[in-house]
C-alpha cells in the first residue's frame, strides 16, 4: 500500500470514499466535507489546511483506508478545547501550532473518523494509521495530532496504542426508548419536567406559530439562504464567529439534500425562526438555529421538542443537539461521554498532558454522576 496526502478532497474519488462510510454518518461523507472546501469555509486562509490521509492499494489503486485531516494554526471550530495546552507551549517557548486535526470542521458530533473496507477491523490497521500520523507530524513540523469526537469503536481500538492519549468530554443526547408518541416520551418524565415542557409547547402554539420540515428536493437554495440569514443573526447576537458562508448552505441544498433538513417556524406567511439538522441512519443531529426576534419558549420548541417528536415519528434512536448546555437536561437530554485521541510529539509535554487528561476524566465522571442525580426521568421509567 502507498500513503498519499491530498490537499483537497476533490482529488479523492467520491464513490470510493463514500463506499467506506459506515452507518450512514452524514458528516464524514465526501459531499459534506467537499462542500466545506469548495465554499471556502475550509481552506488554508481559514486556518484549516486540508491534508487528507489516504492509503491506496498498489495493485488496483483502490482505497484501503482513509481519514480526513487538517493542518491548523489555531484551535477554533473544534469544540474539544486545548487552549490551555497551547498556552503552556507558548510559556515554555515552544510552538504548539501548526497542529493536525482529524475532525469534522465546526461539527461537534460523534462518528467515524477512520474510513476502511467493510470487512476490515480498525485494530488491523491501527499500526499503519498511527505510523502515518507520526510521519505527517514530522513532515509538517507539527506539535501534535488530535482525533476529535471519535466513535466508541475507534476509541477502543486506538486506546491500546501507547502513542495516543484518550480524552473524555461531555455532551447531552436524547435516546429513544421505543416511544410511540411525544406524549409517551412525556410520560417517562417526572411530573415537574412534564408540566414544564407542556407549558413551553403551549406558549408557542398559542402564538399561532406553525412548523414545517423541509428536506430532499423540496430543500431549495432559497430556503437555505433564509436559513443562513437566521444563522448569521444568531451568531451576531452572541458575538460568535460565522464559520459557514451562504455558498456552503446553498451547496447543501444542491448536493446534500437527502441528509439535510431545515425546520421552518412560520407566523402567518413569514418565516420567523429555523433550525438546521442532519440525519444519519439512526441519529438526528441538530446544528444551528436562528430567529428574527425573542419569542417565549421558541428556542426550546425549535431546537429540542420538534426534533424529539421527529425522531419518535421516524423511529430514530438518538438525537444529538450539539455541544454544551446544562439546560438540555430538563428537556430530556442526558449526559453522554464523547471521546478524542491525542498524539503529543514532545515527550515532556506528553507526560504533563497525560496527567491533566487523567485528572480531567475523574472530574468528568464526578460531574456526570452529579448531573444524573437530577435526571428528568422518573426512577421507574
Amino acid at each position: 500500500m502507498s500513503i498519499v496526502i491530498h490537499s483537497a478532497l476533490s482529488e479523492v474519488s467520491q464513490a470510493q470514499w463514500n463506499a467506506l462510510v459506515a452507518d450512514d454518518y452524514p458528516f464524514i461523507k465526501h459531499e459534506f466535507l467537499s462542500a466545506l472546501e469548495s465554499s471556502g469555509c475550509v481552506c488554508s486562509d481559514a486556518g484549516w489546511n486540508p491534508c487528507h490521509v489516504v492509503s491506496y492499494r498498489e495493485d488496483d489503486n483502490s482505497i484501503e483506508w482513509a481519514m480526513p485531516c487538517y493542518e491548523k494554526d489555531h484551535s477554533y471550530g473544534e469544540y474539544i478545547f486545548d487552549w490551555a495546552w497551547a498556552d503552556a507551549y507558548r510559556r515554555y517557548g515552544r510552538p504548539y501550532y501548526p497542529k493536525l486535526s482529524t475532525a469534522i470542521p465546526f461539527t461537534p458530533a460523534t462518528g467515524q473518523r477512520v474510513l476502511m473496507q467493510p470487512k476490515t477491523a480498525l485494530s488491523e490497521i491501527a499500526e499503519p494509521v498511527v505510523e502515518s500520523i507520526a510521519s505527517l507530524l514530522d513532515t509538517r513540523n507539527a506539535s501534535s495530532w488530535h482525533g476529535l469526537f471519535l466513535s466508541e469503536q475507534e476509541v477502543n481500538a486506538l486506546a491500546a496504542k501507547e502513542e495516543l492519549l484518550i480524552r473524555h468530554s461531555n455532551q447531552y443526547h436524547w435516546h429513544n426508548q421505543e416511544f410511540d408518541s411525544f406524549d409517551d416520551f412525556l410520560a417517562s418524565l417526572t411530573s415537574k419536567k412534564r408540566k414544564n415542557i407542556k407549558r413551553e409547547r403551549r406558549r408557542v402554539t398559542e402564538m399561532g406559530i406553525r412548523y414545517e420540515w423541509v428536506t430532499g428536493d423540496a430543500l431549495t437554495p432559497e430556503i437555505m439562504r433564509v436559513m443562513h440569514g437566521l444563522y448569521r443573526r444568531t451568531i451576531g447576537l452572541y458575538g460568535a464567529y460565522a464559520y459557514l458562508n451562504s455558498t456552503f448552505f446553498t451547496t447543501l441544498a444542491e448536493q446534500f439534500n437527502q441528509n439535510t433538513l431545515v425546520l421552518l417556524a412560520r407566523f402567518d406567511d413569514q418565516v420567523i425562526a429555523g433550525g438546521l439538522y442532519f440525519r444519519g441512519k439512526n441519529t438526528l443531529f441538530g446544528r444551528y438555529w436562528g430567529a428574527l426576534d425573542q419569542f417565549d419558549s421558541l428556542h426550546f420548541e425549535t431546537c429540542y421538542y420538534q426534533a424529539i417528536e421527529w425522531c419518535i415519528n421516524h423511529q430514530m434512536a438518538r438525537f444529538e443537539a450539539g455541544a454544551q448546555g446544562e439546560h438540555k437536561i430538563a428537556r430530556g437530554l442526558v449526559p453522554t461521554t464523547t471521546h478524542s485521541a491525542h498524539f503529543i510529539k514532545d515527550p515532556e509535554f506528553k507526560t504533563a498532558i497525560a496527567n491533566f487528561v487523567t485528572q480531567e476524566q475523574d472530574q468528568m465522571a464526578r460531574f456526570q454522576n452529579a448531573v444524573k442525580a437530577h435526571s428528568p426521568y422518573r426512577s421507574d421509567a
